[in-house]
């Protein structure tokens, strides 16, 4: 759901958008069904990069792993159990390839402030580390654009319903279903944000 409020919040600003997935072997698969969905329904150019044997180095997690996907609202033991080692700066170095490739200003990257606790790879200083990483990876300047950075999963939801993003089109559970758990973390922290949107 960041991803598409992020996506959609760039169209009505007139950006021009390219979309990128990432199969990196994640149990919750059926988030890249719906990002192809969204992308019809949006008209956008989208790339499905396959990178599934990474993650089936990484096994410790459960994510792309062997571990349970734990339930409950996340405490620091049972999230911790939801990070997939160096995640995002592998999906973040793909899409900086392609954003350089064509000759794109930025990357939009849509980690929030309810991340940063739970995954290293989305604290301010990560970000800013990217950024700067990214700036010297090729002549051609891309900046990393992290809007929701201090904002949480509510607002969020807020923004993409003031925006008509349709969240029933979105995937948040992790679990490998084919209909949310509504019990994992993730699911919990959907349910949380749906209803502060719904407050605002």
């Amino acid at each position: 759901m960041d991803s598409a409020t992020l996506v959609k919040q760039l169209l009505d600003d007139g950006d021009e958008v390219y979309c990128l997935t990432v199969d990196y072997g994640q149990r919750h698969r059926r988030e890249i069904g719906s990002a192809m969905e969204l992308c019809r329904l949006w008209n956008l150019p989208h790339r499905i990069v396959d990178l599934s044997d990474v993650g089936a180095m990484l096994v410790n997690n459960s994510q792309t792993g062997n571990v349970d996907v734990p339930h409950g609202h996340y405490a620091e033991d049972t999230m911790k159990q939801t990070v997939v080692p160096n995640r995002n700066m592998i999906l973040l170095s793909v899409a900086a390839a392609w954003a350089i490739d064509l000759k794109a200003d930025r990357v939009a990257y849509g980690a929030h402030s309810g991340d940063h606790a739970i995954y290293p790879d989305c604290r301010a200083e990560f970000v800013t580390a990217m950024q700067r990483a990214i700036k010297l990876a090729d002549w051609h300047q891309v900046d990393l654009y992290a809007p929701f950075q201090d904002m949480h999963k509510g607002e969020i939801a807020s923004l993409g319903h003031e925006l008509g993003v349709p969240f029933d089109m979105t995937w948040t559970c992790y679990e490998g279903g084919e209909e949310p758990c509504g019990e994992c973390g993730a699911c919990q922290e959907r349910t949380e944000a749906m209803e502060f949107a719904a407050k605002c």
